[in-house]
């Protein structure tokens, strides 16, 4: 069987690093030979010294160890800080990059495995995510387009429905299916993979890194598949705050948009980024004047982040260039 390796990065979450270890422990005693690494991205806040005696108290040493980071340099450096050093060391043929807010369900690592035995072409396969509450999240994606990047602007009910066609996530299915990415807070990659294109882009401080890994993987002929049958529960932007459904209205960081500004430019070019910021912005005009409408009549809120339009153009290559 594949020998895994399960990474999680952390900072400033232990609590939640913790649970997410533990959740594990049943999963990893199924799989001979398999290993977590717990990285802790410069936290300064205590995170390090928990996360270490947890392992210890929890009796988790002998297929868990900690590993501190010299920096936060942010999602892709600390996963690279253990994938250099289980890259070195050999012997794990996969890895799985969980995040902290993630917990795994009985069976998920060993659906996740199956599914990459299955096809030595398959590269990445990705876990069905899940809300506390058992309802789903978006885990299974088409890469970007001008056509997403209007549709996921838009985000107005009739609209909507008429652009579906360029949806940039899949519809949810208990049946495993070839996508093009999945979500990055349980995903598990080919060693092979990152031999061939590379580690994670440490340009991305956070978002889209995986998006771009899918990427790179698919141009050298590796395929990514969604596997329902590994669920996943994911407390949605807890570990970053961004997209908890609890702060909808917060306003989005700079560093959200220099990621997706960085995956366009990088890897469709100047012509192409330009046209989807020009789609993203004509949706996001017509999506606004809409919920404006309906605000108007019917009293309901916005719920999308605050000063969003004017942000994504300041951060726009028709403000800032097509430099990255």
């Amino acid at each position: 069987m594949t020998r895994l390796a399960v990474i999680i990065v952390n900072y400033r979450t232990a609590d939640l690093a913790c649970k997410s270890l533990a959740s594990l422990a049943p999963e990893i005693a199924a799989l001979p030979a398999s290993c977590a690494l717990v990285v802790d991205n410069d936290s300064h806040d205590g995170s390090a010294e928990k996360l270490a005696s947890f392992i210890e108290e929890q009796g988790f040493g002998g297929w868990a160890r900690f590993m501190p980071s010299p920096r936060n340099g942010g999602f892709s450096a600390g996963n690279n800080v253990a994938l250099r050093a289980l890259l070195a060391e050999g012997g794990h043929e996969a890895f799985l990059l969980l995040n902290p807010d993630a917990f795994v369900l009985p069976g998920a690592l060993a659906a996740l495995v199956a599914r990459l035995e299955s096809d030595p072409h398959i590269g990445i396969v990705g876990s069905r995510l899940e809300n506390p509450d058992g309802t789903l999240q978006r885990s299974a994606f088409r890469f970007p387009s001008a056509g997403s990047e209007l549709e996921r602007s838009i985000s107005l009910g009739p609209v909507t429905r008429l652009v579906n066609r360029w949806a940039i996530s899949f519809p949810p299915s208990d049946v495993p299916h070839p996508c093009d990415w999945v979500a990055g807070a349980s995903l598990l990659v080919r060693r092979r993979v990152l031999e061939e294109v590379g580690l994670l882009d440490e340009e991305y401080f956070l978002y889209f890194e995986e998006v771009d890994l899918c990427l790179r993987a698919a141009r050298a002929g590796f395929t990514c598949w969604h596997e329902p049958r590994s669920r996943v529960v994911h407390l949605e932007g807890q570990a970053t705050g961004v997209t908890d459904a609890r702060n909808a209205r917060r306003r989005m960081p700079r560093y959200w948009f220099d990621s997706r500004r960085r995956f366009f430019l990088k890897n469709y070019g100047p012509a192409r980024t330009a046209a989807a910021d020009a789609s993203w912005l004509a949706g996001r005009v017509v999506g606004s004047l809409g919920r404006g409408l309906r605000r108007a009549v019917k009293g309901k809120v916005e719920e999308v982040p605050e000063r969003m339009l004017l942000d994504f153009a300041r951060n726009s290559v028709f403000v800032r260039g097509f430099d990255w």
